[in-house]
């Protein structure tokens, strides 16, 4: 076995293949750009070497210098994660040109399967059912619209190359397909330096079921069942579980056996998935193969007690295969949520900043994976294999007070968990959810748990249309903060500021302290708190051991029993007639700024105290500028100066985090100035034009 590798990647899966080198003696290098110095990843691996500038391009997918830090380091070996550069054949090849050996296929494999196009052609070789659609070499615009008016609408556009969802567009009709290709290909060519597309005829409903197959060097290959992967937004994947819900026996068996014959028509060795679009009649066809390790392959591994990495390792090391596909057992559900850094009422766009507070699912009450590990019960199985699952696990990549920039992914964790059947499993999923708590950037978190509880997922509905068709679940309009926010929010600011008037003075006069002393009376006072939506004024009168707090019609008496960091607990006496019984109310509150984050009830609310000295004159927005939702880069000007625009139209696209975004006109109006050219950087907030 190797005794050092370098990992080359970022984020939760260099930090998940860290894990399990050290469980197995193995010491691991760490690669990591500019941006990425205080990085977790680097934390957890013996050593690291600094390889480029912050932008991906500059470090991560250059591929020349992480060889170069390889064999400095003395690594034997090198794990590319997914993502980056793990399906990159000329990184696999240049590995073996300096005597380093590659965790994953041969370049051989990872060209055929890297190239859709070239792998549905391959595939109808071996025999493997396609979907109707095009996948050949001619790029023409003309002819594609052609075959895309002979295959029928809705049409499906695919990137050739890459994956996650970057360079798709669902093509409604015959009119949206020559924008949808110029866009799909701009997207593509920034992702996978490749704009070549496919087209495939979008099947209605369909479910997204992929198959874990594995491969040595002996000519074994076995599958490892099969995931469902069918919840998604903007074609990325959101919740994955094992195995699929009403899945049979005879047709997993079928679709592991078509697996298989994707796998050996390329020579295939290590770890790969080949994805599957199944119709509602349960008829499969071939999507593409993803020759690496994929994001959700932790269900795979909490349903099978395997370590899949580990799989890798000894696979790459020459060893055969540890078990054959009779001695594999399959065993309860598996779910995946992926908690990413965006903002989902906002068309899921990325967001940035400093997590300022991050608390994850209690340790103590679920048996987690150390280090974002591979949750098992830590026993010592030569092959890695029939671990006791645990109940939950955390796959993380970052902490408290790291800096989530624009220029990588935006995926934070991977929440997994497992059950002796689904209805536990999902159960587990909604009880860890509740339980975390991120301050900072936006996140998905409030979007996952109104999934995870929607009656459509609870029953197994699925397709990659769920969240689209209940949308209006899922994304409700936002709501006022409730009574119980504002209570935490007065208290932690009133707190707050007795603590500093103390430290201040120096002192313990009551004129220096913030407890409402006044001389011969009770002092009053109203708070101003606001969000994205409306203000909300606040009534406090202080008591000799506490507040009274109104608003809006309600009343409360509050006591402060106890507070520890961002943790606080209060008593909370309503006023609801004669008799109110107090109750206590747990809560944390984590101050960002003049932001306050108010985690209550498995809920997240941000209020931004409106200090009167520190805001008289604040005027309201509304100067007929449009700015940037995020950092990113501007790749299209669809607008000229003087040109009239009406409510929703397109102005500009942004790239941020490999993905496109579109920015549209708030409202009707003129176009007065353009701010920026294509292929000019914005920053997060910035003006991009002006109109009236």
């Amino acid at each position: 076995m190797f005794k050092k590798i370098l990992i080359a990647n970022r984020g939760e899966i260099a930090c998940r293949v860290a894990a399990t080198a050290r469980r197995l003696g193995i010491r691991t290098v760490a690669v990591y750009s500019e941006a990425d110095r205080t990085a977790r990843h680097v934390a957890l691996c013996d050593d690291g070497v600094l390889i480029g500038a912050a932008a991906a391009r500059d470090s991560y997918l250059n591929y020349r210098v992480i060889i170069e830090a390889a064999l400095a380091s003395g690594a034997e070996a090198v794990h590319p994660g997914y993502g980056f550069l793990s399906e990159n054949g000329d990184f696999a090849e240049a590995c073996a040109d300096a005597g380093l050996v590659f965790i994953g296929p041969p370049p051989s494999a990872m060209r055929s399967m890297g190239s859709k196009s070239a792998a549905k052609t391959l595939m109808a070789v071996a025999g493997v059912p396609l979907v109707p659609g095009y996948h050949g070499a001619n790029q023409d615009a003309d002819f594609l619209q052609r075959e895309g008016d002979r295959i029928g609408y809705p049409l499906l556009l695919k990137a050739s190359a890459g994956g996650g969802g970057k360079g798709m567009r669902v093509v409604e009709g015959p009119g949206d397909f020559k924008p949808a290709l110029a866009s799909c290909r701009r997207e593509a060519l920034n992702a996978f330096g490749d704009e070549q597309v496919l087209l495939e005829k979008y099947l209605i409903r369909p479910r997204h079921i992929e198959i874990q197959v594995f491969a040595d060097m002996h000519g074994h290959c076995i599958h490892l069942y099969e995931r469902d992967c069918s919840v998604q937004r903007r074609h990325q994947k959101v919740l994955e579980e094992a195995p699929a819900p009403g899945m049979q026996p005879e047709r997993r068996a079928a679709m592991g056996r078509a697996a298989i014959a994707a796998a050996k028509a390329v020579g295939y060795v290590g770890a790969g998935t080949v994805e599957f679009i199944v119709d509602p009649d349960g008829t499969f066809y071939f999507m593409e193969m993803n020759t690496r390790l994929q994001v959700e392959h932790p269900v795979t591994e909490m349903i099978t007690g395997l370590d899949l990495v580990e799989w890798q390792l000894r696979v790459a090391d020459g060893q055969p295969l540890p078990l054959t596909q009779e001695q594999l057992t399959l065993r309860g559900h598996a779910l995946e949520a992926r908690i990413y850094a965006e903002n989902p009422e906002h068309g899921f766009l990325p967001s940035t900043g400093m997590l300022r507070h991050l608390r994850m699912p209690d340790a103590l009450a679920f048996a987690v994976g150390a280090d974002g590990g591979d949750g098992g019960d830590g026993g010592d199985d030569a092959d890695g294999a029939n671990r006791r699952p645990a109940a939950v696990r955390i796959d993380a990549g970052v902490r408290e007070g790291d800096l989530i920039t624009p220029f990588y992914d935006p995926l934070l964790a991977k929440l997994i968990v497992w059950g002796e059947d689904r209805p536990q499993a999902l159960s587990r999923m909604q009880q860890a959810l509740a339980q975390w708590q991120v301050a900072g950037p936006a996140t998905n978190l409030a979007f996952l748990q109104r999934l995870v509880a929607s009656p459509a997922f609870c029953a197994a509905e699925l397709d990659t249309g769920l969240i689209e068709r209940h949308q209006a679940l899922l994304l409700p309009p936002p709501g006022r903060p409730p009574f119980q926010a504002l209570v935490l929010a007065t208290v932690a600011q009133m707190a707050g500021e007795s603590g500093t008037n103390r430290a201040q003075a120096g002192n313990d006069l009551p004129w220096s302290d913030a407890s409402g002393w006044c001389l011969g009376r009770r002092r009053q006072r109203n708070l101003m708190f606001f969000d994205e939506h409306a203000r909300h004024e606040v009534q406090v009168q202080y008591l000799a051991d506490g507040w009274r707090i109104a608003h809006d019609g309600r009343s409360a008496t509050v006591r402060l029993l106890g507070r520890d960091g961002p943790a606080l607990v209060l008593a909370v006496a309503e006023a609801r007639g004669p008799g109110s019984a107090e109750t206590i109310l747990r809560a944390s509150v984590a101050g960002d700024g003049d932001v306050l984050h108010i985690f209550v009830a498995a809920s997240h609310h941000a209020l931004t105290y409106l200090d009167p000295m520190a805001h008289a004159g604040l005027a309201e927005a509304g100067d007929g500028r449009l700015t940037a939702p995020m950092p990113g880069k501007i790749v299209a000007v669809l607008v000229a100066s003087g040109q009239q625009v009406k409510s929703g139209q397109p102005l500009l696209i942004m790239e941020a985090m490999k993905m496109e975004h579109t920015i549209s006109a708030p409202g009707a109006g003129t176009v007065d100035e353009i701010l920026y050219a294509v292929g000019e950087q914005v920053a997060d907030g910035a003006p991009l034009l002006t109109f009236h």
